[in-house]
Parts: structure tokens; C-alpha cells; sequence
């Protein structure tokens, strides 16, 4: 059988070709993957990475992709049976047991499980093509063995209203602009963990909306350092004993789990060939109802 894993050094590598725009305590960070800060997280990480090249737990810590049937990390797989759930719960205590910490991929297998359900009932029921466009994602992060942070919890502001009714509009994420190359995102998603240790971002809609939120009810995956995304890192009680040089009361001095602030500024995301076409006959049509004079 065919294994596509990253080694946990080809991990380690591959974040530090990342353009990540980090500010910690008020700064820029230049170089994420050894700031004494964010390294023990990127450690916690990169154990996922290292336990799944280890044939005494590769049982636990891979599966066999059912779109490839070649051996992927379980952190990248769908759950297909009762044996697997149970595997990932597992796989879970393992990791909690070598890294004593928040290993940081949990809500992106799940958030990848959770849209794999929704855009096959979506597709099933709206005839739109969300699912196989999503399993083309999937493949890619299986076959390249990639991080994905899940990204849902909004700034939310008053939370007795709704996104459409927040005095700051930016509350919610949610699209300000929309064409035929794809749409324009702002917004922020807050304690994102993992974040800045991961390749790319799932952003799903934080709580259940009506019509009248409909810019907010937005689901898309972006490249973790695109253009537009910021992230605040958030701070941990004792992080800056990591500063001090010494090795008493450092607390996890190896392992570590961060959360962040994840800001997108006017971020760009490009949509489907498909939805592209029906995007521009729709600007078509309404530019056709304008010059006839009829209502749009």
C-alpha cells in the first residue's frame, strides 16, 4: 500500500517556506518556528508528524484514505467506521500522553468531517457541486499530509443579535464583495488554535443564521499565510518563563499549545470555474434588467 506522510522534519520545513504575519506582544515575528514562544506548540505538531512514522503506533496514528486507498495521518482521514471513531479517540489519549499539551489538529479533522457532511446533503439537496469540490481539498491534504486549522468561533460583539444586526459589520466574518473571479472576506475568528502552525484554514459560519445573514453564511479554505489573514498571537500564563534561559519552572518546556486571533483584511477568495460562470450570467442578467429598466 502506497503511504503519503510528511516526515516530521519535512513538516518543520515546510512552515518555516510559510509568509505567515505574526504579532506577538505587539511585535512582528519574523521567524514563528523558533520563537522560544510558539516552538514548543510547533513541537506539539510536529509529534503528530513523528508518532505516525513509528510502526509501534501507526495503527493508531494512520488510516487508509477512501478516496486514494493509500495510507494517510488519521488526522487527514474521514471517518468511516465505528473502529475508526474509536481509533481517533485513541489516537487522542496518545498523543495527550507524549506531548502533556494541546496537539492542535483535532478541530480540523473534525471541521473537515462536519463539511464533508454538509456539502453532500447540500449538493443532494441544491444540486451544486460544494462536495466535490471539497473532496479535491481532502485529496490535497492527504496526499501532501497537511495541517488545517478550523476556523469557527467569530468576535461575535452583542451576542442577543444577530450578524446582520451588530453595529460593526466586521463582528462576523462575511463577504463585502462578490464577482465573477470570487469574493472579498473580512472579519476575525477568535482562539484559533494551532492556527499559526497550520498549512491552511477551514472557516465555517460560527452559529445558524436566517436570509437576512446570508453575506455571513460563508464556508471556504484559504492558505494559512495568504495575503489578508493576520493573526494576534494569544497569550499563555507562563509563556514568557520560556524567555528567561533557564530550565526550573518553565513549566512544558518542550511541548506548548497557542491560540490566536485570526484577522482577515479584505482577504480574496477565488471560487470554482463553475460558480465563476454562474456569478457573471447573474451580473450579466442584472446588467440586462438595468438597461431594459426592469426590476432586477
Amino acid at each position: 500500500m502506497m503511504i503519503v506522510l510528511k516526515t516530521p522534519e519535512k513538516y518543520e520545513e515546510s512552515l518555516r517556506k510559510m509568509n505567515f504575519k505574526i504579532y506577538l506582544m505587539g511585535e512582528l515575528v519574523k521567524n514563528p518556528v523558533d520563537h522560544p514562544i510558539i516552538r514548543p506548540s510547533m513541537n506539539s505538531v510536529k509529534m503528530t508528524y513523528e508518532l505516525a512514522q513509528d510502526p509501534e503506533h501507526a495503527d493508531l496514528m494512520t488510516a487508509t484514505s477512501h478516496l486514494t486507498g493509500r495510507k494517510v495521518n488519521r488526522f487527514a482521514h474521514l471517518h468511516q467506521s465505528t473502529d475508526d471513531l474509536i481509533k481517533k479517540v485513541k489516537m487522542q489519549r496518545l498523543m495527550g500522553q507524549k506531548t502533556a499539551s494541546c496537539f492542535q489538529r483535532c478541530v480540523g479533522m473534525d471541521a473537515m468531517n462536519a463539511v464533508d457532511s454538509v456539502t453532500f446533503e447540500m449538493d443532494q439537496r441544491l444540486g451544486t457541486d460544494y462536495h466535490k469540490r471539497f473532496l479535491k481539498f481532502l485529496q490535497m491534504v492527504q496526499d501532501e499530509d497537511l495541517t488545517v486549522d478550523g476556523a469557527m468561533t467569530d468576535v461575535k460583539g452583542d451576542r442577543g443579535l444577530a450578524p446582520h444586526q451588530q453595529a460593526d459589520p466586521d463582528l462576523f466574518v462575511h463577504v463585502v464583495e462578490k464577482n465573477e473571479k470570487g469574493v472579498i472576506i473580512r472579519g476575525a475568528k477568535a482562539h484559533q488554535t494551532g492556527a499559526v502552525n497550520s498549512h491552511w484554514v477551514l472557516v465555517m459560519p460560527t452559529i445558524a443564521m436566517g436570509k437576512e445573514d446570508a453575506d455571513y453564511a460563508i464556508s471556504f479554505v484559504a492558505p494559512a499565510d495568504a495575503e489578508g489573514i493576520y493573526y494576534i498571537y494569544g497569550r499563555q500564563s507562563c509563556d514568557t518563563r520560556k524567555l528567561e534561559g533557564g530550565t526550573i519552572d518553565v513549566g512544558n518546556a518542550k511541548y506548548g499549545g497557542h491560540e490566536a486571533l485570526m484577522v482577515f483584511d479584505n482577504l480574496f477568495v477565488p471560487c470554482s470555474e463553475r460558480s465563476r460562470l454562474v456569478v457573471k450570467l447573474r451580473i450579466c442578467s442584472r446588467r440586462r434588467s438595468r438597461q431594459s429598466g426592469s426590476a432586477g
